[in-house]
């Protein structure tokens, strides 16, 4: 698949199963643990009503009707204020190292502006090597425990990034 006609929009509700695969999907493709992540995550099944919360979005990137994926901006409870949380940031293996991940995260920065935050923070995994790259390319930097409460204890890759 060549990917030319891929767009980028916001998530509907007849998004989430795909969604949710996709993330299960990643987080198994890298053996990282199940439980306290996504995967176990019940909001993951649920993603368009969860991307309902105010001062949150998600972009999903389709081509000719397939979810390739898909990246959010959450106001995770307990986060320091002006702070978001770059979140479910997961592409379908095949939609990997063709710009689409770099460009879902671009649309993510641009609307973290505009709902108000000044700094973003991700949680990831250091089995998922490629993400983490991109992310230390795009500014985050490396913090020594997690901020927040994002549910997701099992993560060991915490990042934060300015605005």
């Amino acid at each position: 698949m060549l990917y030319l006609s891929v767009i980028y929009r916001t998530i509907r509700k007849e998004d989430n199963e795909r969604l949710a695969a996709i993330i299960r999907a990643g987080i198994s493709e890298f053996d990282v643990p199940k439980e306290g992540t996504a995967f176990t995550d019940p909001t993951t099944d649920d993603l368009y009503e969860l991307f309902l919360t105010p001062r949150s979005t998600y972009w999903v990137a389709e081509e000719d009707g397939i979810i390739l994926g898909g990246c959010g901006i959450f106001p995770t409870p307990g986060l320091p204020p002006g702070c978001g949380e770059l979140v479910r940031f997961f592409l379908a293996a095949e939609a990997r190292g063709k710009g689409i991940g770099y460009t879902l995260m671009k649309k993510s920065f641009e609307a973290a502006k505009a709902l108000g935050y000044e700094k973003l923070y991700i949680e990831s995994f250091p089995e998922m090597m490629r993400a983490v790259s991109m992310y230390e390319k795009a500014g985050f930097r490396y913090l020594d425990a997690a901020l927040g409460n994002s549910g997701h204890y099992a993560c060991n890759v915490w990042m934060l990034k300015d605005l």
